[in-house]
């Protein structure tokens, strides 16, 4: 059998570099503890860096989390708190997931009668991804473009509430919809875009 020889005396570290070892140690846990821990744990950030990483919202998010699941205990019962949880959970997944998804969302409001215009600056053989939602009443659109000679009519819809696509550009230009509000009403369009455009340009 393998005998490890003693470690000698003097290759031992001394009473002071084990204090100095140990401060150090100190030193790099509470420091991990104030810019890591209470960010992603209690949503606290004292010193900035955890909103810079994004530790703080995860911490926020956990402590809402907890207190709704608390409120929920306190109310139903412990039998009922951790299926709260989940579904509080589970909806932010999918609210993260969907903003993750989309890369522009622009809402805008059309008083009766009123017109705008909302495109996409793209090349030819790009392609858009499209939805959109409108609240309060149904509108009119027309999906188009136009550049010189060349013009295309992607699709047309009167009193509609929704809609949802995506289309191919025929030759490079602004592509996107014609709105009008044919109601009596205020309406509210979210209209929620991803794929491969420069800009998005907005006329009235």
């Amino acid at each position: 059998m393998y005998n490890a020889p003693q470690p000698k005396i003097e290759d031992l570290p001394s009473n002071k570099q084990l204090r100095r070892m140990s401060i150090i140690a100190a030193i790099g846990a509470v420091a991990i503890g104030v810019t890591v821990y209470l960010p992603a744990e209690h949503g606290v950030d004292p010193t900035g860096v955890g909103t810079i990483l994004g530790l703080t919202e995860m911490g926020e998010i956990k402590q809402q989390l907890e207190a709704e699941a608390e409120a929920d205990r306190l109310l139903h019962g412990e039998g009922d708190s951790s299926s709260l949880m989940d579904r509080v959970l589970g909806t932010f997944v999918a609210s993260a997931y969907a903003q993750e998804a989309w890369e522009d969302e622009i809402i805008f409001v059309l008083e009766p009668g009123a017109t705008t215009e909302i495109k996409a600056t793209m090349q030819e053989g790009a392609i858009l991804t499209y939805s959109w939602v409108a609240e309060g009443g149904r509108i009119n659109f027309d999906l188009h473009a136009h550049a010189g000679s060349e013009n295309v009519t992607y699709e047309r819809g009167r009193g509609q509430t929704s809609g949802k696509g995506s289309f191919e550009t025929p030759f490079a230009g602004d592509h996107g919809w014609f709105w009008r509000n044919r109601d009596d009403e205020t309406i509210t369009v979210t209209l929620q875009l991803r794929g491969e455009y420069s800009a998005i340009v907005r006329s009235e």
